[in-house]
This record gives structure tokens, sequence and C-alpha cells, in this order.
């Protein structure tokens, strides 16, 4: 079997768990019970052995798929020469009216409804599923209405209409099935993790208008989105809170960076990584993003979660945790996968968890200063407030170690730029805090250690030979796109020169055409990259707006949104060459600077969406990490 591109996968899901269904419509990544956990369908990563879910019609097909008006619900239209038909997947949400609903287990399920449109479509169906990533094989116990996959613990029940014709071909590890269905017929077909109940006593009909009676309602707002959003990128900007929807662990309120583990960075290249995880530095903008689009209660629950994460002592800080918290993350390869189109290793686990990232700690103030300015319900108490004093004066004793850098390299460490940054906006954000709330600190240590560290960055962070801030203070030439969040956290107003001049440097060495951008070049860590990261691109449009480059900055942004899939998910990375979507999918971060940027826009811009420079004025469009006070000279 050749493998899909990525760009041809949906995803499905709910509170803890996400399934990607391709165009062909075969589920080809799936873990159960929860997103974390080992996959039961992973032929996303091992075409051969890792197990799938297909249900598609017999005959030669046409497909196209998108989802139902403001919903996670899937729907993907098969056209063949007899007929067509479509197929919708979800995954159910828990809705505690209804009986049985109110079991956790009700929703570690996906359905399937196959619905004829017209003509006639016999339909095929392969139920493979391979438990553990695929080191245990299944065995079948024959159900009265599907067959029970049993594994050494687990069990995943295929549920099916008595129409539907299914066979146990127990020496190939798998379930075939066959159904015929003529105009306005329909059936339904799905799995239910841990055994057959409680898929048996729900109603699919009902489950179905649940699911998406819940993404709508949870959009609310202007049909999703708040009326500050220009019209014509609306749908993008729903697409986007969808999708940090389904990445949003229900009982923690951490976010993964992505849904998928070991998709490659570049094909044939070992960069694989678990991205199942969440990363302290995402949470800068996820807070953000999430009340720019009226999201407050999980902004909320995002500042619980690190609020305990920074109560637990800035010596037990690591860079990411799993979903509950967990800090044990031991990086595993799986040598029996060979990989998305062959490109191993596949990993599990994340070696960077051990790792010493000092712009973690700016992270976490940064996350709690932006909820307390957004938020009015929400306050610091007293406990929280001890420690935040601890991070920063961990910073203050600690800024001028060297560290692994946002982009985790393995093994190197530099005084890299980006971690200087948030060694000052750590400092910063904390003053700002203890004078604006009344909070006892050490005030004149942390305007030091402040002041130290600006120096730093002007005086060893940029390079009169190259015309901008680099990477690490140990090169002159290194150029890396994280050199744009300078004025975005306003450690300089965007008209300063050497600002100004940093903007054009990334626009002539890390940038395409288009306005999709690398993350550094001429490094001396690591070769250049030749694939655009989706973040940095968006960051390249927020400078550019705050720099009133307006119409440059729309028309980069424009040219990203053409480089999302059909259904408008990103991966983390794009060939500039012919816009393939690389590396681990749905990416949280693509989608965050997508919110992001468009809120930048759109306080830049007039209602209709134009461009007006000579209407525009810096001082009304504010940085996504409000300091409040214009910055230090």
């Amino acid at each position: 079997m050749e493998y899909l591109p990525i760009s041809e996968y949906g995803v499905v899901g709910n509170d803890d768990r996400c399934a990607l269904v391709g165009r062909n419509g075969s589920i080809d990544w799936c873990c159960f019970p929860h997103l974390e956990d080992a996959s039961v369908f992973a032929r996303l990563l091992d075409a051969d052995r890792g197990g799938h879910f297909a249900v598609s019609p017999v005959a030669d097909f046409e497909s196209s798929h998108r989802y139902l008006d403001r919903t996670n619900v899937l729907e993907t239209t098969f056209e063949t020469d007899d007929g067509q038909a479509r197929v919708l997947d979800f995954m159910p949400i828990r809705e505690h009216e209804a009986p049985g609903h109110g079991d956790e287990r009700f929703q570690q399920a996906l359905y399937r409804r196959l619905e004829c449109e017209r003509g006639r479509v016999d339909f095929g169906v392969e139920f493979a599923p391979r438990f553990d990533y695929a080191r245990v094989d299944p065995s079948f116990d024959r159900m009265n209405d599907g067959v029970l996959a049993c594994g050494d613990t687990e069990r995943l029940g295929l549920y099916a209409d008595d129409d539907v014709d299914l066979e146990v071909v127990a020496d190939e590890g798998r379930v075939d099935g066959t159904v015929t269905l003529e105009a306005d017929e329909g059936c339904w077909i799905g799995v239910q993790y841990g055994g057959r109940e409680p898929l048996a006593s729900v109603d699919r009909d009902e489950a179905l208008e649940a699911t998406k009676h819940y993404w709508r309602e949870w959009l609310g707002g202007r049909d999703g989105s708040p009326a500050s959003m220009p019209e014509h990128w609306h749908e993008h900007v729903v697409r986007s809170e969808l999708v940090l929807k389904l990445l949003i662990h229900h009982e923690t309120g951490a976010i993964p960076a992505a849904a998928t583990t070991s998709v490659p960075e570049k094909i044939g290249d070992p960069r694989t990584w678990d991205y199942r995880y969440n990363w302290i530095r995402d949470a800068k903008f996820t807070v953000q993003a999430l009340h720019d689009t009226g999201h407050r209660e999980e902004a909320r629950h995002y500042f619980e979660w690190f609020s305990e994460l920074a109560r637990r002592g800035p010596d037990e800080i690591q860079p990411l945790y799993g979903l509950h918290g967990e800090t044990d993350v031991e990086e595993i390869e799986l040598e029996h996968l060979s990989g998305y189109r062959d490109t191993g290793p596949v990993r599990i686990g994340n070696g960077a968890a051990p790792q010493f990232q000092i712009d973690a700690y700016g992270t976490i103030v940064q996350a709690l200063y932006e909820t307390v300015q957004f938020d009015e319900e929400t306050t610091i108490t007293d406990d929280e407030w001890s420690a935040i004093c601890e991070l920063v004066d961990f910073v203050c004793d600690n800024w001028e170690k060297k560290d692994a850098g946002i982009w985790e390299f393995r093994d190197e460490r530099r005084h890299f730029l980006h971690s200087k940054l948030l060694c000052w906006v750590a400092l910063d954000r904390g003053l700002a805090l203890a004078t604006e709330n009344g909070f006892d600190a050490p005030l004149d240590r942390w305007r030091e250690g402040r002041e130290a560290i600006r120096e730093a960055i002007e005086e060893r962070g940029y390079s009169d030979s190259a015309g901008s801030f680099v990477q690490h203070f140990e090169s002159d030439e290194a150029i890396d796109a994280t050199a744009l969040l300078i004025p975005i956290y306003e450690f300089l107003p965007p008209e300063d020169e050497r600002v100004q001049s940093t903007i054009d440097t990334v626009c002539d060495r890390l940038t395409t055409e288009d306005g999709l951008v690398v993350r550094f070049v001429d490094s001396d860590i690591r070769r250049d990259e030749e694939e655009a990261f989706g973040l940095c691109s968006f960051w390249l449009v927020d400078a550019l707006v705050l720099s009133n480059q307006l119409e440059r900055a729309r028309e980069y942004f424009e040219n990203v949104l053409e480089c999302a899939s059909p259904l408008g998910l990103y991966s983390e990375k794009i060939d500039p060459e012919d816009g393939t979507l690389l590396g681990n999918f749905p990416q949280a971060f693509s989608h965050l600077g997508l919110i992001n940027s468009v809120t930048y826009l759109a306080r830049a811009l007039d209602a209709d969406g134009e461009v007006t420079p000579e209407d525009f004025d810096p001082d009304n469009v504010e940085t996504l990490f409000r300091r409040g006070d214009p910055p230090e000279p």
C-alpha cells in the first residue's frame, strides 16, 4: 500500500483522543483509551504492520471530504460509476442526560455512518487492529452484532448493523465486511474500546446529533469567532479553534503539541518525534489564542495547569509533561515499525523532557501574567505568587547559563537569544505583576537582573555584520526566526533600527517569495533546514503588522493559508517547493499562530479587512503579549 499524503487526512476526536481518517476512508491512526496511550491503528507509521479500519466502495472511486459545518464530524463522499455515497466519522461527546452517556467509556469509541445518496454502492470493510503500537496481534471472538478483537489485556469491539456481512480472516489478523446500499439507505458501523458496552445501548443517531450540537454550542458567538475577526478569515479561525478543542485534555486542560508521533520533519530524515505531550513553550501562544476566540473556560483551565506546575518549584520544572502531568516520558524507539513513508525511527516518549530550557520559566510567568490581564475573574493567590517569585528568582540566578533552546538541540548548549529574551520576560512580567498588584518582591534585585539581560542581548545578541539579532551569542551569522519575537514581547519597539534590520534579514535569508519561513540558517549547530516552519511564518506576519507593513503582512498571511490541507489543517512544517505538509499532525503550534496572526491583522485593518496604512497607529495594535507600559529604553 502507498502512504497517503498528510494533507489527505482529516482528524476526528473528543476530549481525550483523536483519529486520523484518510480521504480513502481508512482510519490509519488512533490510540485508545486516550490520545497519549498506545495505538490500535497505526498504518500511518507502517503500511504493512500498523493496522487500520477502512470503509470504502469496492469499485473504483473518486473521493472528497469536508467537515460538517462548525463541527469535528468528518464527511467523506465517494463517487463510483454506479452511485454516490458518504461516510460520516466522529467520536461521540459525553452527554450526561442520555442513558449510558455518563460513562467515560462512552467516549472511547468511533462511529461511522454509511449513507447512499444516489444509485447503488457496494462497500467493503477492513478491520485490522494491532494493539500496543502493533506489538500485539489480535484474536477475534464473534458476537451477535459484531466481532471482539482481543489483545493481551485490551479489547476492541467492532459493531455493525445486520446488513453488514462480517467475516473473520484469522490467519491474516483482520475482519472483512461487505454491505450494499441503495439510494437513501444507510447503516452504522463502529468500534468501542474495552469491549462491547456501552456502545450496544447507545442510539447512534442521537449520538451524532448530540455531537454536532456540542461542537456548535462550544464555538458560540458569531458562528464561532468574535466579531472582530474579518469575515473572509472566519472559517480558518473556526477550524483552528476546533482543532485546539480536539487536542485539549478535558481532565487537566493540557494541550499536546499534536495528535501523532514520528511523522518526519523531512522524508528520509530521522527527525521524528513524539508530540503527544504538553510543552511549556506553547503556553504563551495558547492563552492569547483562547482568550481572543472567547474560550475563557479553557484558558482558565490552562492557567490552573501552569499554576500547578509553578508550585512544583524551579528545580522540578521541565520543558514538557505528559497530559496528566507525568514527568517520566522516556523516549523509546519501536524498531519493528518502518515509519511514515519508511522514514524511521518511530519513537514513543520524548528525550527532550530532561533538558534544561531556561525559556520555560519566562513562558510560565508570561502565561500567568496574560491570564490575569485578560480575565478579571482570575486572580493570583498568595501561594501562587510565592511560586512565581521562586521562578523569577531562579531566572535571576541562572540566566547566564547555556541551555538547549526552543528548538531543543540535543547535543549542544548555547547562549540562545530566545532563551535570554524569555529570561528578560520572566523578570519584566514578574515586576509588572508585583507592582500592579501590590505583591511583595525583591524589586531592586529583579530590576538589576532585567537590565543585565537587556545589556547582554543588545551587546552580544546583535550582529552588525549580519544586520540582525542572531541565534545565539557565540555566532555573528546564524539567523533564527525567534528574533522576530523581540518586538512582539516589547523588548524593543518595532521602529527600532535593529528590529527593522532583523525583519529585513529574516525576509532576505529565511523567507520564500510566498512568505514561508524556515527556522534558521548558517547555524554552527545543525545544517540549514529547507522546510518552512508554520509558526515562524505566522511570526513574520505579526512582526510585519507591528512594523506597519500591512500589505506585505496580509499577502504573506494569505499565502500561508493556501498551504493548509483541503480541510484547513496544518502540520508542523511545509515543503516550500511543492506545499507538502511535513511533521506531526494536526499541529497545535501552527493553528495557534494562525489565530494570533488574524488577531494582529484584525487590529490593524478596518472592519472589511482592507489595508489602511494611513490610519495605522502602532499604539492601537497591541502586541499579543501585552506588557502594559511601554518598554524601557
